[in-house]
């Protein structure tokens, strides 16, 4: 049963490895899965969402405690952790399926997207301006088990050490005050 304390963020912010074990390490976050949504393809594979042609984006599932942590405080962490200003890419990564979006379940949490991208375009954080998608909430399908916590699951693979650590290193020390203690 789901706690009716609870609320659901999806949130694409390009490889879902590199973002999925952030997410976990918030204060009031208490459950992430990585999945695919936004596509055409129903219950698509790794593979066929890697080919681009099935439309999905590689995604968090985020259910989070509004109690403890605002959705507006996840959009604030969403656009810390990746750059919302290049459009179907994320570094090395591109394609459709590495787009920057966010799926808005409820219409709180679109116009929360739409302010927050507001904020930031009007503050020169970025040189250039966000892309990020804002659109309604799309059927969503976890991906493969071995996605699910993979860099805490395989902290020595290659991708891992060179791309995922470096992140994760920066967040915390960034994030400090928010971080699960």
């Amino acid at each position: 049963m789901t706690n009716p304390r609870t609320e659901v963020a999806t949130l694409g912010a390009g490889c879902f490895w590199c973002v999925d074990t952030l997410f976990r390490e918030l204060r009031g976050v208490t459950s992430v899965v990585s999945g695919y949504a936004g596509g055409t393809r129903p219950s698509p594979s790794y593979e066929q969402v890697c080919t681009g042609a099935t439309g999905h984006a590689e995604v968090v599932q985020i259910t989070f405690d509004p109690q403890q942590i605002s959705y507006h405080d996840l959009l604030e962490v969403f656009f810390s952790v990746h750059d919302p200003t290049t459009l179907n890419r994320q570094g090395a990564d591109v394609g459709t399926q590495y787009r920057s979006v966010i799926f808005a379940h409820t219409p709180e949490q679109r116009a929360m997207a739409e302010q927050t991208i507001a904020e930031i375009d009007a503050q020169k954080i970025w040189d250039d301006p966000i892309v990020t998608q804002v659109v309604d909430a799309a059927p969503f399908y976890a991906a493969e088990a071995y996605h699910q916590n993979y860099y805490t699951n395989n902290p020595n693979q290659g991708y891992c050490r060179v791309v995922i650590a470096p992140k994760v290193a920066k967040f915390r020390s960034q994030q400090l005050a928010r971080l699960q203690r």
